[in-house]
């Protein structure tokens, strides 16, 4: 289930990894895009593509044409003035005749970019709403230079909406004790309380049910003449003229089909977006997790539920991609043994599967990123999220390596060791290993943790309620955690020192403890899902493990460092959390997963926060990264055929960002 974020291998975008340097060559490629805010903008190759058939090239293409064309449906599910703020802030930017090199129009710029960047007026990651630093002036000024505008909202509420800090201040509000539906941004639910909410899926589920669908994940949920009702994404319904084509172009795609497994897999996508009906997601779900023989591979629809505070609307996204033949190798190896990992994991019998079926992986090779996975993507993703599909027909596990090389590449020598880590020693190990299990352990987390344990009979998906993500990702960060320092590892050939394991250990604890701190403002709680799931781990090791001083929070010349004494001892924690967190995922107790969520995971010691950013601020390391595509360009001969497509890397990010929403704007007026 879920997708492992780049937020995760934070180390791997700030802690120089000689080993890998040393593997894959640094050449004259230019990673780095476009920094600004707290954001810097990377470019990733595609390599190999170059080497596929032609019609292994026309199928990506048309998949990419399908996946660019969803990205409207994402921007209106996380605000419903996402779109009309859009367009204005575009024209206003396209028809500016001032200079620009004023205050004003540099903070509006900033602005803009962070808008594109976060598909929305709210941070891709804490979901606080962004705060312009032009003036409302400025806006109205240049706005009054244009012909009226269609926004599809009155310019007041637009503007009220931009600069009004206490008007939807932020998308996804996960405060205990709250309504999170009426207190989120998105544009999930309308007129409708969490309780009503909660109450309608309740009388919808039947708990006998062994294979229910996954309620609410291609829905608005609304309030019609005192009802609650759904309003369903598809064809004819909620985002039908982008659903129309996304479709046409599957269509396009499915021409080019390498198998009749994929033309199939294709054929039911495509029925799904015109009925909407969630048992034929479900088909195209099996199908799509059965499908191992395919070279090219997508993900495309309604996927991911870390938007909606509730985690049942699934977020629009796609990505396209090509298996990386030679780097699968690690990931087959790792599948082929799954009934062992399960078999000999530290958590209560009870909660293992008897028999773990169709557990496939493989390392690929992203060729577009769209929707919720744009321009901020995942490293990793494992699907269908449906528990029982995973446990009936096996779940397909996927490690994104050329995004993880643009990473690495684009941020070498950047001083992160130097500041935080506590020694040389400690540094050389991150050196010559992170790379490697940093990778492995996108790898587990994938292939296995996500596809590991089992609900007991009558335990829901959503049982965890607004904890349910961030439980779950511990849950397979944990399963990756205690396997990586495993002498299997060793044995099956995936690593070459049993002492290994200590690099990727080392980050996750500093990383847990303090440096991903530098993601949060000043008095701020932790929020999000994944950031949620590090600090619970490394908070509740540190505490558990105070009284054998396993890892120790030390002063050195005045900074705080992290050390880790007992490396043994530390695997046998992880271990005891592990079974704790899939006997609440089991048995879907809430009371428990709230508890360690609100106790672990939650706040911020503000003297750690303070010294982190002072720190961090002597550094020029931008706290989140994304990414620009590539472009694919059909080449025609006399007679109007394909002949080939090429694939560049030169656009940059603000030509993108126009380019996307002067020809791919589906969604006018707004739906």
């Amino acid at each position: 289930m879920k997708k492992l974020i780049p937020a995760f291998a934070m180390a791997m975008s700030l802690i120089t990894t000689s080993c890998h340097k040393d593997e894959v060559k640094t050449d004259e490629f230019d990673y780095t895009v476009d920094k600004f805010a707290d954001i810097e903008v990377l470019r990733y190759k595609v390599p190999g593509f170059e080497d596929l058939s032609l019609n292994q090239k026309k199928l990506i293409y048309y998949l990419t044409e399908a996946a660019i064309w969803g990205r409207d449906i994402l921007w209106d599910q996380n605000n419903e003035y996402n779109l009309p703020i859009r367009r204005m802030l575009e024209t206003v930017y396209t028809n500016y005749d001032g200079d620009r090199n004023s205050d004003d129009f540099k903070n509006f710029e900033r602005y803009l970019k962070q808008v594109w960047f976060a598909n929305g007026i709210h941070h891709h990651y804490s979901t606080d709403k962004f705060t312009p630093a032009f003036s409302r002036e400025f806006l109205v000024a240049e706005l009054d230079k244009l012909p009226a505008g269609d926004w599809t909202a009155s310019q007041d509420t637009i503007l009220t909406i931009i600069f009004d800090s206490a008007v939807a201040a932020k998308r996804v509000n996960q405060a205990e004790g709250q309504d999170l539906i009426a207190t989120s941004a998105n544009n999930l639910y309308k007129g409708v309380s969490q309780a009503e909410v909660e109450a309608y899926y309740d009388a919808l589920k039947n708990p006998a049910d062994t294979t229910p669908i996954s309620y609410g994940l291609n829905t608005r949920v609304i309030k019609e003449d005192g009802k609650v009702v759904e309003q369903t994404y598809k064809l004819g319904g909620l985002y039908s003229a982008a659903i129309e084509k996304i479709v046409e172009n599957l269509e396009k795609a499915q021409e080019f089909a390498e198998n009749d497994a994929q033309r199939c897999i294709i054929e039911t996508l495509v029925d799904y977006y015109r009925s909407g009906d969630l048992r034929t997601f479900d088909e195209y779900s099996i199908l799509w997790a059965e499908d191992t023989d395919s070279k090219v591979d997508f993900i495309n629809g309604f996927i991911e539920d870390y938007g909606d505070p509730l985690g049942m609307t699934g977020a629009w996204e796609s990505i396209v991609n090509f298996k990386n033949e030679e780097a699968s190798h690690r990931t087959e190896l790792l599948s082929s043994n799954a009934q062992w990992f399960e078999d000999n994991s530290p958590v209560d019998s009870r909660f293992k599967k008897d028999e773990v079926k169709g557990v496939s992986a493989k390392v690929i090779t992203a060729a577009i990123l769209a929707g919720d996975a744009y321009p901020a993507t995942p490293i990793g993703i494992n699907l269908p999220n449906a528990n029982w599909i995973r446990a009936a027909h096996g779940s397909k596990s996927v490690t994104l390596e050329n995004i993880t090389q643009a990473y690495d590449e684009a941020s070498h020598g950047n001083g992160f060791n130097e500041e935080f880590v506590i020694d040389a020693e400690t540094s050389k190990l991150l050196d010559d290993y992170l790379f490697i299990t940093d990778n492995l352990h996108t790898d587990l987390h994938e292939c296995l943790g996500h596809g590991s344990g089992k609900l007991l009979p009558g335990v829901a998906r959503d049982a965890l309620k607004a904890h349910g993500s961030t439980i779950e990702e511990t849950r397979a960060d944990l399963f990756a955690l205690y396997y990586l320092a495993d002498p299997k590892l060793i044995e099956i050939g995936l690593l070459d020192n049993p002492e290994a394991y200590k690099a990727e250990y080392y980050k996750y604890i500093l990383n847990g403890l303090m440096t991903q701190l530098m993601r949060i403002e000043p008095g701020k709680d932790v929020e999000e899902a994944h950031m949620r799931n590090r600090k619970l781990i490394a908070e509740w090791v540190y505490e558990h493990g105070k009284a054998d001083n396993v890892i120790e929070l030390v002063k050195q010349d005045g900074k705080t460092y992290v050390r880790i004494n007992d490396y043994e001892a530390l695997r046998g924690l992880f271990g005891q959390l592990l079974a704790e967190i899939q006997r609440i995922t089991s048995e879907g107790d809430y009371p428990a997963a709230r508890d360690l969520v609100e106790t672990y995971a939650v706040k911020v010691d503000p003297k750690i926060h303070r010294e982190v950013l002072d720190r961090y601020a002597r550094l020029s390391i931008a706290p989140y990264k994304g990414f620009v595509n590539p472009v694919y360009t059909p080449v025609t001969g006399e007679d109007g055929t394909i002949t080939d497509i090429t694939v560049s890397y030169d656009e940059d990010y603000v030509p993108q960002m126009l380019r996307y929403g002067r020809d791919y704007s589906a969604l006018k007026p707004a739906e």
